[in-house]
C-alpha cells in the first residue's frame, strides 16, 4: 500500500509543515472564540458585557493578526525549498500544502452499504479502512515522484468514492475540512467536490516545492524544474477551470489566476537560465538574444505584479511574494538592457558578410529605434556603438539601484542572502562595465536608451494533469459494476426465483455481461411464469454471485442445470422502464450556490474536448454494453443480432 513520508522525520521542510499546522490550530481557536464573541455581541443588550466583549474581540483579532504573520513568514520560507548546492540561483517560490483533518469513513460507508446496496456493510471494513489509509497518506506526500502519484491515486480513488457514495441528491453527512494554504483559515463543506479541489491543489504546491528544489546551476536540474513548474501551472489551470464556489481564499478563481502566472513566470525565468547555460559564445547575436530574453522574464513578472496587486488578492498573498515578484521585475529589466550595452561594446563591429544578419536582428530589437545614425552606420562605428551601449548601461543601473531599494523594503527578503547577492553582483558588474566604457573626454550627454522588445525562443506550456497515467482498481469492485450498482441508480430489492426449463428452454433472452440483461420475456414461458421481468439484472444463478460474469459464464450456469431447475437472484432498477430519466438526473449535480460544484467536471462535453480528458472524469457515465451477445451452441431463435434467446 501506499505510504506518506513520515511527518515526523524532522527535515527542515517537515519542521515548516508542523508549525504550519500548529499554526492553522491556533487560527483555528481564535476564529471559535471570535465567532462565539461576536454572537454574543449581537446578542446582549448589556452595556457592560458589550464592552467586555469588544475588548475580547480586539484582543482575538490581534492575535489572528499575529497568527497570519507568522503563517505569512513560514509561506516566505522559500529557502528551505531550495536546493543545496554551491552555486548562486535565483529563489524560486513555493507553495505549502493544504492541511486537512483527519477523517472518519467507516460507519458513514458501511450504512450507506446496507441501505443502498443492501448488502453487509461489515463485510467491505477492510475496503473502507484501505480508503482512509490512502488518505492518511496523501496528507504527507514525500516531494518526488512517488509524492506526486500518491495524490494521483487518491485523486483517481476519488472518482470511485464519488460514483459508489454520493447520489446527486444527497450527501453523506461528512464534512471535509481544509485549510487555507496562505492564510491558515479552515473551511469545511460536505461537498465531495471540496475535497477533490483541495487534493488538485495539493498536487500543484507539491510540483512547485520539487521546482524549486532544482538544481539550476545544471542543465538537467533546469528542465527539471520547468516541467515541475508548468505542472503546477496545469494543475492550478485547471482547479480554475473545473471547479467553482470554492469556500476558501486560496482556490478561488482570481487566486489561482495568480498562481497560474506566477508559475508560467518562473518557467520563463528557467528558459531564460537556460539560454545563458546553453549560449556560452559571446557573439553579437547571442548577447542580443539574452537581452530579448531577460525582457520577456521582466514582462511576465511584471503581469504578476499586477495581478498580485489587484484588491480581491493583495491583501492575501504574502507581501514578500509580492516584493520578490517586483524585485524580479526590475532586476530582468536591468539585465536586458546590460546584455544590450556588452552586445554593442564588447563585440567588434561587423564584417560585410555579417553587416545584413546583425541589420535584420537589430531592426526588431528595440521597442522604438534608437535616435542618432542610421542602423547600418551605428554598426559599423565603434564610437557610436559605445554611445547607445553607455545609454542602456545607465538605464541598466537605474534598474538595478529600484531592485535593489524594493528589495529592501521587506524584512523577510532582507534576511535572504541568496537575493541579495544576486542583485548586488549584477549591479556591480554593470557598474564596472560603465566606469569601463566612460571616457573622461565624453562631451555628449547620454541619451534615453529604448526599452528592449521581449523574445522568447521556448513559450512556457501549462501542462494539465494527466490523470490517466497513474491507473487505479476501484477499491469497492465487489459491490459490483458501476453500470448498474452506482450512488445514483437505485433499485427493488433483489428477488430470488427458482426456474424450471420447459421443451423450449427458459423462455427469456439474455444481452450484454456484468451483469446480464434480461432483455425480453416470453409470455406464457417459464420465465414469465416464475414472475421474471425484461429489463431485470442476472446477479447470482444457484447462489454464486454473478454480478461481474460474462454473457458466456451466465449461460454456462444457466446450460448446466438438471431437472431440479435453477435459483436465479435478479435486481430490477427503478425507473428502468425509461432509461433517459436517469441519465437526465445524473446530469442535474446537486446545487446550491455555497458549495463547491464541480459543474464543469459534470459535462462530458467540456472533458473530451480538453487534452487531458482521461476516462476517470467522464463523470456522466454511460453504460458500456457489450453487443456482442450471442452464444453458439445454444438453439436460439433469431432475435435481433445482439441478443440470445435461452
Amino acid at each position: 500500500s501506499q505510504q506518506g513520508c513520515d511527518p515526523f522525520a524532522q527535515t527542515q521542510r517537515s519542521k515548516l509543515q508542523h508549525r504550519r499546522a500548529r499554526i492553522n490550530q491556533q487560527i483555528n481557536k481564535e476564529m471559535r472564540m471570535r465567532a462565539g464573541a461576536e454572537n454574543l455581541f449581537r446578542a446582549t443588550s448589556n452595556h457592560k458585557v458589550k464592552e467586555t466583549v469588544a475588548l475580547e474581540l480586539s484582543y482575538v483579532n490581534s492575535n489572528l493578526q499575529l497568527l497570519k504573520e507568522e503563517l505569512e513568514e513560514l509561506n516566505s520560507s522559500v529557502d528551505v525549498y531550495q536546493n543545496d548546492s554551491e552555486s548562486i540561483s535565483v529563489p524560486m517560490i513555493p507553495l505549502g500544502l493544504k492541511e486537512t483533518k483527519e477523517l472518519d469513513l467507516l460507519v458513514p460507508l458501511k450504512d450507506f452499504i446496507s441501505e443502498h446496496y443492501g448488502e453487509e456493510g461489515v463485510l467491505f471494513e477492510k475496503e473502507i479502512k484501505e480508503f482512509m489509509e490512502l488518505r492518511q497518506a496523501m496528507r504527507t506526500p514525500s516531494r518526488n515522484e512517488a509524492g506526486l502519484e500518491l495524490l494521483m491515486e487518491y485523486y483517481n480513488q476519488l472518482y470511485f468514492l464519488d460514483s459508489r457514495f454520493f447520489p446527486p441528491s444527497k450527501t453523506l453527512g461528512v464534512f471535509f475540512h481544509w485549510y487555507d494554504s496562505l492564510t491558515g483559515v479552515p473551511s469545511h463543506q460536505r461537498a465531495l467536490a471540496f475535497e477533490k479541489g483541495s487534493v488538485l491543489f495539493n498536487l500543484g504546491a507539491l510540483h512547485t516545492q520539487i521546482g524549486a528544489r532544482q538544481d539550476r546551476a545544471s542543465l538537467p536540474g533546469l528542465n527539471q524544474a520547468i516541467d515541475a513548474f508548468q505542472k503546477a501551472a496545469g494543475a492550478f489551470n485547471y482547479l480554475k477551470e473545473n471547479f467553482s464556489n470554492a469556500p476558501s481564499l486560496d482556490m478561488s478563481a482570481a487566486s489561482l489566476t495568480m498562481l497560474v502566472r506566477l508559475m508560467v513566470a518562473q518557467v520563463q525565468e528557467c528558459v531564460f537560465e537556460k539560454m545563458t547555460l546553453l549560449r556560452a559564445q559571446n557573439d553579437f547575436l547571442t548577447r542580443l538574444q539574452l537581452a530579448q530574453e531577460a525582457a520577456r522574464v521582466e514582462d511576465v513578472y511584471s503581469l504578476v505584479h499586477q495581478t498580485m496587486s489587484q484588491p480581491h488578492v493583495k491583501d492575501y498573498v504574502p507581501f514578500s511574494w509580492t516584493t520578490m515578484v517586483q524585485v524580479k521585475s526590475e532586476h530582468f529589466k536591468a539585465l536586458s538592457h546590460y546584455f544590450a550595452a556588452i552586445a554593442l561594446c564588447d563585440c567588434p563591429a561587423p564584417s560585410d558578410a555579417e553587416l545584413l544578419e546583425q541589420e535584420r536582428a537589430f531592426l526588431q530589437f528595440h521597442v522604438t529605434m534608437p535616435e542618432g545614425p542610421s542602423l547600418r552606420v551605428l554598426l559599423q562605428d565603434p564610437e557610436e556603438r559605445r554611445k547607445l551601449g553607455k545609454a542602456h548601461l545607465k538605464k541598466a543601473i537605474m534598474k538595478h539601484e529600484e531592485a535593489m531599494r524594493i528589495h529592501g523594503l521587506c524584512k523577510i527578503l532582507r534576511k535572504m542572502d541568496i537575493l541579495q547577492e544576486v542583485l548586488s553582483f549584477a549591479h556591480k558588474r554593470s557598474l564596472s562595465k560603465y566606469s569601463e566604457i566612460d571616457h573622461e573626454e565624453d562631451f555628449f550627454e547620454t541619451g534615453e536608451a529604448p526599452d528592449i522588445h521581449p523574445k522568447t525562443h521556448q513559450k512556457p506550456e501549462i501542462k494539465s494533469p494527466n490523470f490517466s497515467q497513474v491507473k487505479v482498481t476501484d477499491l469497492f469492485h465487489r459491490l459490483g459494476p458501476l453500470s448498474v450498482f452506482s450512488a445514483k441508480n437505485k433499485w427493488y430489492p433483489a428477488r430470488r426465483v427458482h426456474l424450471m426449463r420447459g421443451e423450449n428452454g427458459f423462455g427469456f433472452t439474455l444481452r450484454g455481461d456484468s451483469p446480464v440483461l434480461i432483455a425480453g420475456v416470453i409470455p406464457g414461458g417459464c420465465a414469465a411464469e416464475a414472475g421474471l421481468k425484461e429489463g431485470d439484472y442476472i446477479i447470482s444463478v444457484n447462489g454464486k454471485d454473478c454480478k461481474w460474469s460474462k454473457h458466456a459464464e451466465v449461460v454456462q450456469l444457466l446450460k448446466s442445470t438438471g431437472k431440479e431447475g435453477v435459483d436465479i437472484g435478479v435486481i430490477t432498477l427503478q425507473g428502468s422502464e425509461c432509461p433517459k430519466a436517469v441519465d437526465r438526473k445524473a446530469a442535474v449535480m446537486s446545487s446550491g450556490s455555497g458549495m463547491l460544484k464541480s459543474n464543469k467536471e459534470n459535462s462530458r462535453k467540456s472533458l473530451m474536448n480538453s487534452k487531458s480528458a482521461s476516462t476517470l472524469l467522464v463523470w456522466s457515465k454511460k453504460s458500456k454494453r457489450s453487443k456482442k451477445s450471442t452464444y453458439s451452441g445454444v438453439p436460439f431463435t433469431a432475435v435481433g443480432d445482439n441478443e440470445a434467446m435461452y
